[in-house]
């Protein structure tokens, strides 16, 4: 099946189940809050020296959260995606298959006080992303141990310390992350947030690739065993203000890894303008990201840029319109260059189309 028919069966079957509007939900259970998700995606990738494929593709996820007092939230959530640390993608085919499903987070959320939160288990990212650009982590990933977030008039603060690699022999990988930051009003409706953090992985050189043994563009041994450590420095910053009606955010990221000379610097910077929460609402972003080869580790940062990992640079450039409450329509197209150091350079351009439902 060619480019063009892909993408014409994926409108034809999507058609019927967006003209059919909005879906209802029913409470699940007094004491209990949930919400669900579900997207149909197109996927185009081409790739110099590779070709092109077509993907089709889909992801969902259902969470579940209970109150079980004042200061406590128990926090439970299902996926699609196997245990792919960055992704919760199924793809249409293999003969028909099952596919995959399992545990994305279980955590608890303690709030002591109004300030501060205090996190315990397989846990949504507690690290703030400026602009949301995965840089650093991407999106899907839900980090696995103990994390404090504490924000008190213009400061805030993030704290993380996770499991990684747990080894039956040998010494154990973790993480341990800091950040700190002010979030200062300039004017009204606009705020600037700023900060600067530490992310250090522990026994890291000399130890296989984390998941799977892949690399994604981090320099190996002939073993597939990292060469250097992982300490990373960022600095970040963020204006949120309006441009007439619309929301306007402008980020800027910056991240070295202290432990190598070479290939140890990543950044992002970009803007989105508009919001996607309510029927009509329109939002578009353009992100650009350079990431030196060993700049952070390659197993958590985006999985789409470049087709994942570190060793690109290039655009992102993202579009969502809400159709209704419960149905939104999204396009992401991504034009990077690959390969810059650990392999031979070359064009990357990939485009996907979303259909996503979802309910609370």
């Amino acid at each position: 099946m060619g480019r063009h028919s892909t993408v014409l069966f994926f409108l034809i079957i999507l058609a019927p189940v967006v003209a059919h509007g909005d879906t209802q939900t029913t409470p699940l259970a007094d004491g209990l809050d949930y919400s669900g998700w579900f997207r149909l995606r197109y996927d185009g990738v081409d790739e110099k020296g590779v070709g092109h494929r077509d993907l089709g593709r889909f992801a969902g996820r259902f969470g579940i959260a209970a109150r079980p007092a004042d200061t406590i939230r128990l926090v439970f959530g299902l996926a699609t995606g196997g245990d792919n640390p960055t992704s919760r993608n199924q793809s249409f085919g293999n003969g028909l298959s099952t596919k995959d499903i399992g545990l994305e987070y279980a955590y608890v959320d303690w709030s002591p006080s109004d300030k501060l939160h205090v996190y315990g288990g397989k846990m949504k990212n507690p690290l703030f992303r400026a602009g949301g650009a995965p840089l650093v982590w991407d999106s899907d990933v839900t980090p696995e141990g103990v994390a404090m977030s504490y924000a008190s008039g213009a400061l805030f603060a993030n704290l993380g310390a996770f499991f990684i690699e747990q080894r039956a022999s040998g010494t154990d990988s973790m993480a341990g992350a800091v950040q700190a930051g002010a979030v200062i009003p300039l004017a009204d409706e606009t705020r600037l947030r700023f900060g600067a953090g530490y992310l250090a992985y522990t026994h890291t050189a000399g130890q296989l690739a984390f998941y799977n043994g892949r690399p994604l563009g981090n320099s190996v041994d002939s073993g597939l065993r990292y060469l250097y450590d992982y300490r990373d420095i960022e600095g970040f910053a963020q204006l949120d203000t309006k441009l007439s009606d619309w929301p306007l955010a402008v980020y800027l990221q910056w991240v070295r890894n202290t432990a190598v000379d070479a290939e140890d610097t990543g950044y992002a910077f970009g803007a989105k303008i508009g919001s996607a929460h309510d029927e009509g609402d329109m939002e578009f972003s353009w992100t650009y990201m350079n990431i030196g080869a060993d700049a952070v580790v390659g197993t958590f940062d985006d999985s789409d840029f470049g087709g994942g990992g570190t060793d690109h640079s290039g655009h992102m450039i993202k579009a969502k319109y809400v159709y209704s409450r419960n149905i939104a329509f999204a396009a992401s197209g991504f034009v990077n260059r690959v390969n810059r150091f650990t392999g031979t350079e070359h064009d990357y351009y990939r485009i996907q189309l979303d259909l996503e439902f979802k309910f609370e």
